[in-house]
């Protein structure tokens, strides 16, 4: 690109980009940036460096202007797989927003040529190819680094995440074989519900593969996170850029636990607002089932919390120290094989759990830890008793 980019790049909280300034990147070469990248931690929409790392100090102790650590000539591809679908389509244009990408692959059954084509229209320097049925899937995931998985059917009215399982069941069981056979350094993102049952299906095909890394494979759960500090920045009145919420457990209904006690900046709520707060982060994805009457899920903001991971991702893989985010990830926090929590992310994936969040916790949210328990428990036994039926039913 022969003119300056004026592009600013959001930090560990936000993750993706908000306004076209305070970052400059200048000539680009194909598809690398040749010259350094400069990073400025400034309000956005989106959120800014300082905030998530406040949100767990004095415990850990951050390094300054984390973005200069990024290389310049950073440059990843991303695969998204259930590209042209609700979620698909604004994750991909999100994405395709990212300096950090060099090469957007597009997957889906159908109609993903159009979406290509729309988003290679965009003057952003990633290159956009898409990729058609699963003749095309081995194609679409060679040399990828960081794999997208929203391909499922989405929730409707009176449709609770369990009654998606056995359609999504089988669509992620695919694709995370075509993973394990084509990319399995790949850091592995799962969107498609349920979560709680989905990333256990995952982990037994790579285990089944002799690939699984338990360190490159995440639930997506960021947009319990982004609702969290959204309803509470409202309720108190908090300048929203600066609230930081961890969400822990799960991604549906009540294995959905936000701890409102370690809020960030602190706040204090009465018994009432509690409860109201956690019930409505736990229900939110039905509060929009239903305001949409029938028209679909969740999709904008699932997008946008998505995007906020991947680019946090690859933000890691980029070399930039001081990245967290909650995700469902293989933990040994609980009982559970799995289990959603905040987590560090580096090069090769998740470089440490955070312990700390759960530490201190109010009677209410260890009441609500333990009632979550064995809801989460069965669902996911629920993912890795599916994969082992289908496979005992291939030998058979």
């Amino acid at each position: 690109m022969a003119s300056t980019v004026a592009i600013n790049l959001i930090g560990a909280q936000a993750g993706i980009i908000s306004k076209l300034r305070n970052c400059d990147i200048t000539s680009y070469s194909g598809l690398k940036a040749r010259s350094s990248i400069s990073f400025e931690s400034r309000s956005s929409f989106l959120g800014q460096n300082a905030s998530l790392r406040s949100s767990i100090s004095p415990r850990i102790v951050p390094k300054a202007n984390s973005g200069s650590h990024i290389s310049p000539e950073a440059s990843y591809k991303v695969a998204v797989l259930g590209a042209a679908g609700g979620i698909g389509q604004p994750l991909g244009l999100l994405i395709k927003m990212s300096p950090l990408v060099s090469a957007l692959h597009l997957y889906d059954i159908a109609n993903v040529k159009g979406v290509a084509a729309d988003l290679s229209h965009c003057n952003t320097p990633s290159q956009v190819l898409d990729f058609t049925g699963p003749s095309e899937l081995a194609n679409c995931l060679k040399g990828v680094d960081v794999v997208v998985i929203p391909a499922g059917v989405p929730r409707k009215p009176g449709m609770t995440r369990d009654d998606l399982f056995n359609i999504n069941a089988s669509i992620v069981k695919t694709l995370v074989e075509a993973v394990a056979d084509n990319c399995p350094e790949a850091f592995i993102h799962i969107i498609s519900n349920p979560v709680n049952s989905t990333v256990p299906i995952a982990a037994e095909v790579l285990k089944q593969k002799g690939v699984y890394n338990p360190k490159k494979l995440f639930g997506v759960t960021t947009l319990d996170v982004v609702r969290a500090n959204t309803f509470i920045a409202q309720k108190k009145n908090l300048k929203l850029i600066d609230v930081d919420v961890p969400v822990v457990g799960g991604h549906a209904g009540i294995t959905i636990l936000p701890l409102l006690s370690k809020t960030r900046p602190s706040v204090t709520f009465t018994n009432e607002e509690t409860e109201e707060l956690t019930r409505r982060i736990q229900n939110a994805g039905t509060e929009v089932v239903e305001a949409k009457a029938g028209a679909g899920s969740a999709t904008l903001s699932m997008a946008y919390a998505a995007a906020r991971f991947v680019e946090s991702s690859l933000r890691a893989l980029a070399g930039d120290p001081d990245v967290y985010e909650c995700t469902f990830v293989q933990s040994e926090l609980t009982e559970l094989p799995f289990f959603a929590s905040r987590v560090k992310l580096g090069k090769n994936g998740v470089e440490s759990i955070i312990s700390a969040d759960l530490e201190g916790v109010t009677e209410y949210e260890a009441k609500a830890l333990e009632s979550l328990k064995p809801e989460l428990k069965a669902s996911i036994e629920k993912g890795i008793e599916f994969v082992h039926k289908q496979q005992a039913a291939a030998t058979s």
